[in-house]
């Protein structure tokens, strides 16, 4: 029977003392991999094949420089000294002055225009979504940080799109993509993540030749068009799922893994939580392609290569 692996992994380094930038950058390295610091030189994480790789990455510079390494798995002697190994991750302070940043930052909402304001949260997201990653004995700090986060992606989005579509809770009924073709789909103007990517999807998948209106009033949607992602609409929000998503379901898209991932994507950015590696990158373009698109057919344009692109690199990585 195979033996259970060890509880933890220590790192024992010896660096030359000539050499402090390469010192100063395994330092730096193994911080942002979240590892513990025993004592100089040697630094513990929680054993897994990503806290391997990390110190064997780490190993290899240090020996590329004339150093010494050693890598050991262990076991805690008891339960007092496992206690005190886990006290070295606790990441609560680190909690704690995100969630400032945080209610700072919905403070100083109202003094800021749309793209600072959401350049901002993007910023803030990536670094509660570095804090997570280097998170390994989460507790409630974590679910107060992501309450924080979530609220202020609510208070953002309620300064800036107040027109956001409130979740239906009803079933998804399945449709035929043939019944779908050459129409027209309604949507908001001034389109952001949901709304440009389900655009995409529409004319990618479901209807080649869709035509788009966008709406400045809801309301003056026209009775022949399909509308989607706002309220009342044929297509919009229903339970936990963004519109791209619904879209996903209603015409049985949702097996294609690059669109899967392509959906978790924007729900995220649409929805809120902790960040994924992509979101802050791509609310970067989207941003920077509102700014310099004069309307939404040239946005939409725009951003068509970069959702090919996207769905080509997802489809990609769930093949390999």
């Amino acid at each position: 029977m195979a033996s259970k692996a060890a509880a933890w992994l220590l790192l024992i380094t010896n660096l030359p003392g000539r050499n402090p930038t390469l010192r100063m950058r395994v330092w730096r390295a193994l911080k942002a991999a979240g590892a513990g610091l025993l004592r100089d030189g040697v630094y513990v994480l929680p054993n897994s094949a990503a806290s391997r790789l990390v110190f064997e990455e780490q190993g290899r510079e240090i020996q590329a420089g004339s150093g010494l390494v050693q890598i050991l798995s262990f076991d805690a002697d008891s339960p007092e000294q496992n206690a005190a190994l886990v006290a070295l991750f606790d990441r609560t302070p680190e909690y704690q002055e995100a969630v400032r940043r945080l209610d700072s930052f919905k403070r100083e909402l109202a003094k800021r225009k749309e793209t600072e304001a959401r350049q901002r949260l993007t910023a803030l997201g990536r670094e509660v979504g570095t804090l997570v990653a280097r998170d390994f004995f989460p507790g409630q700090a974590r679910g107060q940080v992501e309450g924080a986060l979530a609220d202020a992606e609510a208070a953002l989005n309620a300064r800036f799109a107040p027109d956001e579509p409130r979740a239906a809770h009803r079933k998804i009924p399945r449709r035929e993509r043939k019944d779908y073709r050459g129409r027209t789909w309604a949507t908001r103007e001034h389109l952001w993540i949901d709304r440009v990517a389900s655009a995409w999807l529409i004319r990618r998948f479901i209807d080649p030749d869709a035509k788009f209106l966008w709406l400045k009033r809801v309301k003056d949607c026209p009775k022949r068009a399909l509308g989607f992602d706002f309220d009342s609409a044929e297509f919009s929000h229903i339970g936990a799922k963004v519109t791209f998503e619904v879209l996903l379901a209603s015409f049985g898209l949702e097996h294609d893994a690059g669109l899967a991932r392509m959906g978790a994507l924007v729900h995220h950015l649409d929805m809120g939580g902790i960040p994924i590696a992509e979101g802050a990158g791509f609310a970067a373009v989207m941003t920077g392609a509102r700014m310099l698109q004069q309307d939404d057919d040239a946005l939409l344009k725009a951003m068509t290569p970069v959702l090919d692109s996207l769905y080509a690199a997802y489809s990609a990585s769930t093949e390999s």
